[in-house]
């Protein structure tokens, strides 16, 4: 058995000896994560806290039998960063549409896919993950009302005179902390109230209620990046 078998069995059985093992195997594991998204890698990308977590398993995982352990390591290490990578850009895709589609002109398709590129470039330049990170805390606060936030691609109006009227019903919510408590309160919306006041038919209260829920949420909340695809709410507001 050569040596690097030798002490990834000894490693797996040796804390001590395994923080040491991994150690010295680092530029291993940085070449390995390098290989595998074709681009230099260090330390301070997220590739490497996932290959580094794949190397770990890959320890614990390992028996003489196996064969070569940097063969072994190295299988592991990319089947990791590959489903990592699916992950991300799953994540980013439906981060897109998902944008797109809270305020948008249907006919403009053109200005859409505009859109979608720009809040791809943004989910992954922004500073500290920002967009990423507000998508994730209002996906919390919009899971209180039984819905997530990649639920909105299905549930958002698609025709303009109805976003419109969405926009007129998220407005006047925001507009009173009365509405917005009770909405809190409830998890629903208070249908009779703003049917009367917004004038907006019941019907489409009923059927956009996990859009204008969120639309408030985003609104009343610290969310700065996704409010600024509110368009037809920060029209309303603004009147």
């Amino acid at each position: 058995m050569c040596e690097m078998n030798q002490q990834a069995v000894r490693a797996a059985k040796d804390d001590l000896f395994f923080n040491s093992f991994v150690r010295k195997n680092e530029l291993f594991i940085l070449k390995c994560a390098s290989e595998t998204t074709k681009r230099y890698l260090t330390k301070n990308d997220d590739e490497w806290a996932v290959a580094l977590g794949a190397f770990s398993q890959a320890v614990k995982a390992y028996s003489a039998d196996r064969g070569s352990f940097s063969g072994f390591a190295k299988l592991v290490i990319r089947r990791k960063l590959i489903d990592y990578i699916r992950s991300q850009a799953k994540f980013r895709a439906e981060t897109a549409v998902s944008l797109s589609t809270l305020d948008s002109d249907p006919e403009e398709s053109e200005e859409n896919a505009t859109v979608s590129k720009a809040v791809l470039y943004q989910s992954e330049r922004a500073a500290d993950d920002s967009l990423k990170m507000e998508i994730e805390c209002a996906g919390q606060d919009f899971s209180r009302y039984g819905f997530s936030f990649f639920d909105l691609t299905k549930c958002s109006p698609k025709a303009e005179k109805t976003k419109k009227a969405c926009a007129k019903v998220i407005a006047c919510i925001v507009s009173s902390s009365v509405l917005v408590s009770e909405m809190r309160r409830s998890r629903c919306l208070p249908i009779k109230t703003l049917e009367k006041n917004s004038g907006v038919p019941r019907k489409i209260l009923e059927r956009h209620r996990k859009y204008i829920i969120a639309g408030v949420e985003i609104m009343t909340g610290d969310y700065p990046f996704l409010a600024g695809y509110m368009r037809y709410v920060r029209e309303e507001l603004n009147r």
